[in-house]
């Protein structure tokens, strides 16, 4: 499409820098009016041609066009003649020798008015020689010459480049094919292998952009193709594929235009922040979340397809490219399959009227490690039957059997459920799994979307039965070898998610959705209602080890009568880690295992115990308290000091720590002989998960909020806070803290933290600074804070929950108001969820009293106000 009559004349009359400020200015505004109103195709050729002429302007008026031997040559995208409104601009001056001075001036000037004008571009002065130099070394270099176009000068020089690049033999074909899906693979790992991020990269996630531009630059280089369509000819695309192509392109194109636009700058990922602004523009409505989920589903339905059409046509330009991969002897499998390479093929496309054949395919994968993908002709015929489906493959007898086959097959739920993802077959197979494919999830601490979070659980828990690999988790790899029916396990997995976005609990829909299943299916009433519960229950004991205390028995307690029996405890654990892990790659720690494993240990052994018999509080000291002193006694320590030491404590210490943190508190204590001093250690090497803090000192109203201040001054995230009071007026804080990225403290760390907490319990007037670090990303998430006051199981004392952005000096602020309404605060549940905190204190007032009405709606309202003013 032709450029406004306007921009040209703007452009023309264009003389001081500000001219060609006002005109850009003018340029994009047309551009964003036009983004409704016209094919985004049109637009990003508008831009290509208002650069063009830009280019042009400013090579004739600094001069260069005296120079008949330069020729001004666009790379890259803009080569293509395609420039969304913020994209870099590549371009190349190719010239005859190496510039001398005048030249060389000329051309800096040239460059310094691109970059006064703000624009984002990648430029190099080359002569023919070191072009064709830099070929040899970089295959980027090589791929961006492919779609060069001159814009102005010398176009001989040009022409020869052209040929050059085409028909020297510097990169043949099967070379840059190897470079360029290798180049791919590695930019797939950096997107951790899947397209289904929520904050994907439209341009370089798996099935964006650049999938779509590889297929391009391996046909032009091998084919010397200038279009896709000429793919049909080859014979590697048909007219529907071609079609289909297009219309991804167009969509990627939209949403990518949409993005620059609603960034206003050159992004190519989605964040959160910007997809609300896109999602309108791009006609998905201003609903917020709902436009949202709308755009982002188009986008991932999209990518998906991109990604297969990309393996499909990669795969035939390997046959035809590296003629090993051709000439590979073909093994049959069955009367149907066969192998050839480490691909399967269907023998006849025909073979798939019997819908019960596409997983038969799959089964084959499963029994055959040799295999690690499928065959293009056999992709496309998949991809054919796909969308002729009239119903769910689920409603074919046949169909049932054999999932059922591979659901109980010991390697059916690895590489084998991984392709019948990625290739939609569970999205065929289950009409729930449909709902839930590309579905978003506006929390802070999901990195996935519905359905590829399942499928990395499932990937999870396949994990535990690989007896190849040293297992981080030898407590599930353990168990998983005495499950009975390890296919209950992955369907609680496919399950357990998938009424996410129905509205109302999805736990709940999902364990209804999940016996349906099951009947379907043929499991027995035991077998169903076992994954009905899990599917329901699969939060309970994430919830139970992160928010509760697990060393109080009657938390154990509780927590084993909702469980009920060893087996069942036995799926939930296996599930619940494999589940944590898949939510996040930077929510799982030590900690978080740590915790999960001392919750199975300790329910494990109320159930042994049975639930008529509950573990006593006085039991649990007792054998504490044994195991702990003979810890002591075997490094030197008299016993008659041990206990002389610990009548200080009251039983709720005993309680909350194991017998390990115990004997390490004491041999501590009873090294400095003087407990009238306060004392600070630090564990130089993790303990239970992470880095504690044990901090011994005379009691006094404000030294939880100076603690917190200190650690968060050194950059350390609190997990977990215990605070009580000994019988002789001291307090005891411990504190469990990691690093931002969840690692335990460093040694060389551990001491600073140490020294930082001395210098305040030494000085108590030190003033300790934190900086406001807070996101910009978080306001698009609307999380407001959250302050509940309950009554606790002791009358007199109070429960406050917290619920708030997890920003730099939270617990502080918290404290501070603590402080400031005379409370005591005898322990503490720090829980960091994504970016999101959830902390539970336990409070009284000044008189070690419950508070008051008064005195709640008063706390409520001082908290609600600091916490609101900190997250604005």
């Amino acid at each position: 499409m032709a450029l406004p009559n306007r921009v040209k004349k703007l452009l023309d009359n264009a003389e001081q820098l500000n001219d060609y400020k006002d005109c850009s200015a003018y340029f994009y505004k047309w551009l964003h009016n036009e983004f409704s109103k016209q094919p985004v195709r049109n637009l990003i050729n508008a831009r290509a041609e208002f650069i063009d002429r830009l280019l042009i302007k400013l090579f004739n008026d600094t001069g260069l066009a005296q120079y008949p031997e330069i020729a001004l040559i666009a790379i890259g995208g803009y080569g293509r003649g395609e420039l969304h409104p913020y994209s870099d601009i590549d371009f190349l001056l190719l010239v005859q020798s190496p510039p001398d001075e005048q030249l060389t001036n000329n051309l800096e000037a040239f460059v310094t008015l691109l970059w006064d004008l703000n624009l984002e571009i990648g430029h190099s002065v080359r002569t023919h020689e070191q072009v064709l130099e830099q070929k040899k070394q970089d295959v980027h270099f090589t791929t961006s010459l492919l779609e060069s176009r001159l814009i102005c000068g010398n176009h001989i020089e040009f022409e020869r480049l052209k040929s050059h690049i085409m028909e020297t033999p510097i990169w043949r074909s099967d070379e840059f094919f190897l470079a360029k899906l290798d180049e791919q693979k590695v930019r797939h790992r950096k997107c951790h292998g899947t397209a289904y991020n929520l904050e994907p990269n439209v341009k370089e996630n798996p099935g964006g952009l650049r999938d779509l531009q590889t297929i391009f630059w391996v046909a032009k280089k091998h084919f010397h193709a200038e279009t896709l369509e000429e793919l049909i000819s080859h014979g590697y695309l048909t007219h529907e594929e071609y079609q289909e192509l297009l219309e991804c392109i167009e969509n990627l194109w939209n949403i990518r235009f949409a993005l620059h636009l609603a960034a206003g700058r050159n992004e190519n990922r989605l964040l959160f922040d910007h997809q609300p602004n896109a999602a309108e523009l791009l006609g998905f409505g201003a609903e917020g979340k709902a436009s949202v989920e709308r755009m982002m589903k188009r986008l991932f339905r999209i990518m998906s397809r991109v990604r297969e059409m990309n393996q499909m046509l990669l795969s035939y330009f390997e046959q035809s490219i590296l003629p090993d991969s051709a000439e590979q002897t073909a093994v049959p499998l069955d009367r149907n399959f066969e192998r050839v390479g480490n691909k399967i093929r269907v023998k006849n496309p025909s073979v798939f009227f019997r819908r019960e054949q596409l997983f038969v395919l799959f089964e084959h994968i499963a029994d055959n490690s040799e295999i690690i993908g499928i065959d293009p002709n056999t992709i496309r015929t998949m991809r054919q039957v796909r969308r002729r489906l009239l119903g769910d493959l689920q409603d074919y007898a046949g169909c049932r059997d054999a999932f059922l086959r591979l659901l109980k097959h010991p390697n059916g739920m690895g590489r084998a459920f991984t392709l019948m993802h990625k290739h939609g077959l569970i999205a065929a197979y289950l009409p729930q799994w449909r709902n839930i494919f590309g579905q978003m999830q506006f929390d802070l601490f999901h990195a996935y979307t519905v359905d590829e979070h399942t499928h990395k659980l499932v990937k999870n828990i396949y994990q535990y039965f690989d007896k190849t690999q040293p297992s981080d988790f030898p407590i599930c790899s353990e168990i998983v070898t005495r499950m009975d029916k390890p296919e209950l396990l992955y369907l609680a997995a496919i399950f357990h998610d998938i009424a996410k976005g129905r509205g109302g609990d999805h736990s709940e829909l999902g364990a209804v959705d999940a016996q349906a299943f099951c009947k379907m299916h043929g499991f027995t009433t035991s077998d169903s209602r076992l994954v009905a519960w899990l599917v329901k229950s699969h939060l309970l004991m994430s919830v139970t080890a992160q928010r509760k205390d697990i060393n109080d028995p009657d938390v154990i307690n509780e927590f084993a009568s909702q469980v009920k029996n060893e087996r069942q405890l036995d799926y939930l654990y296996c599930l619940t880690v494999a589940d944590i892990r898949a939510t996040n790659d930077n929510l799982w720690n030590d900690w978080k295992n740590t915790l999960l494993r001392e919750l199975y240990l300790h329910a494990q052994r109320a159930l042994r115990l049975g639930l008529e018999n509950p573990m006593d509080m006085r039991d649990q000291i007792r054998d504490k308290k044994r195991q702990a002193k003979q810890r002591l006694i075997n490094k030197g320590f008299e016993e008659e000091f041990i206990d002389l030491s610990w009548s200080r404590f009251k039983a709720n210490y005993f309680t909350a720590f194991s017998e390990q943190q115990i004997s390490w508190h004491s041999e501590h204590l009873l090294k400095s002989k003087d407990l009238s001093q306060a004392s600070v250690m630090v564990s130089e090497k993790p303990l239970h998960g992470g880095t504690q803090v044990f901090v011994y000192s005379p009691y006094e109203a404000t030294l939880f909020a100076k603690l917190v201040s200190v650690i968060g001054s050194k950059k350390a995230q609190i997990q977990h806070a215990q605070v009580m009071t000994t019988k002789d007026g001291y307090v005891v804080f411990s504190f469990v803290i990691l690093e931002v990225n969840g690692n335990p403290i460093a040694s060389t760390r551990a001491n600073s933290i140490r020294r930082g907490i001395e210098a305040v319990l030494q000085d108590p007037k030190k003033k300790i600074r934190l900086k406001k670090n807070r996101s910009q990303r978080f306001k698009d998430f609307n999380i407001k804070p959250k302050v509940i006051v309950r009554p606790h199981a002791r009358s007199d004392r109070n429960l406050i929950e917290i619920q708030a952005i997890d920003i730099q000096g939270l617990l502080t602020k918290i404290a501070e108001v603590f402080q400031a309404n005379s409370l005591h605060i005898h322990a503490a549940r720090i829980t960091t969820v994504g970016e999101r905190a959830e902390d539970f204190f336990v409070v009284s007032d000044e008189n070690y009293k419950a508070l008051s009405e008064e005195h709640k709606a008063e706390l409520h309202r001082d908290l609600m106000k600091k916490l609101n003013a900190e997250s604005e």
